[in-house]
């Protein structure tokens, strides 16, 4: 099992929040990688902030998500305005809620992040 099973990115489903928040949250379809203990599992963002991120994965890996964790998700140039960057985030669990009979949906809050660069990426 690789983690990927009932992921499309190109149907996920795209809410609009309409609660407040202090932080700006960008409505984007990026992939992210969880690490849930020794095993990396793959998920896609709906929406992030600086503050924190919602994001769909399998029903079946979301039953091992722990309290703390970390993600890491690539950004594309139209949120960097700039080139696409890696940031890697250590997250508390807020959420964990059924969005359909395949997916889960995660909210985290990020507790710090850091931003690979390029020649991180590459060595």
């Amino acid at each position: 099992m690789n983690g990927r099973e009932g992921l499309d990115p190109m149907t996920m489903p795209l809410t609009n929040s309409s609660d407040r928040r202090d932080a700006r949250r960008f409505l984007v379809n990026a992939p992210v990688t969880l690490k849930i203990g020794d095993r990396e599992v793959l998920a896609y963002t709906r929406d992030l902030s600086n503050r924190g991120a919602y994001f769909y994965l399998a029903m079946t890996q979301s039953k091992r998500m722990d309290l703390d964790f970390e993600f890491t998700v690539e950004l594309p140039p139209e949120i960097t305005l700039s080139t696409s960057c890696r940031i890697r985030c250590r997250a508390k669990l807020l959420r964990n809620e059924r969005t359909s009979n395949s997916l889960a949906g995660i909210a985290a809050k990020i507790l710090d992040y850091s931003i690979y660069s390029e020649a991180t990426l590459t060595a």
